[in-house]
């Protein structure tokens, strides 16, 4: 499969959620790295959205709830190449009836190749790179010949 560059550029638009046990700790890394934070496009969904906007006194783009589709509205904007980072603080022990929502997020920034990270750890290595500062040539697979065999079928 060949490859194609999608251009990230200095201002990312990324997006942060955060399951219900790991919102504290989203927050607290959202304080910490909020100067580096107000200088890009922050989208959320529902509840994590709310409790950002109010920390970071500035307007971020709020979906619904995780569990009533925001995982999937993410994802959605990843595949259509608007949301280009991805911070997912999500709670690998705790049960939850939308595991499968939080699946397909992955897999999208998985499959559009962008960056990405689950825990405070992967979060600050990717927030603290040279790269947040500068464009990024990303590469995206060309899904063209996955469409054209679909076609053929």
């Amino acid at each position: 499969m060949s490859n194609r560059i999608a251009l990230i550029g200095r201002r990312k638009r990324i997006a942060l959620i955060a399951h219900d046990h790991k919102k504290p700790d989203l927050l607290e890394w959202v304080r910490f790295n909020k100067d580096t934070l107000l200088q890009h496009d922050l989208f959320a969904t529902g509840t994590t959205g709310q409790v950002l906007e109010k920390e970071l006194g500035s307007k971020i783009t709020v979906f619904e709830s995780g569990p009533l589709g925001g995982d999937q509205q993410i994802g959605s904007r990843i595949a259509e190449g608007c949301i280009d980072f991805l911070i997912f603080f999500w709670d690998p022990l705790e049960p939850l009836s939308h595991d499968p929502d939080v699946k397909a997020l992955l897999r999208m920034a998985t499959v559009w190749n962008i960056p990405t990270a689950c825990n405070r750890a992967s979060a600050d290595f990717l927030i603290s790179s040279p790269l947040m500062c500068q464009e990024y040539p990303r590469r995206l697979p060309d899904f063209d010949s996955y469409r054209q065999r679909l076609k053929n079928l």
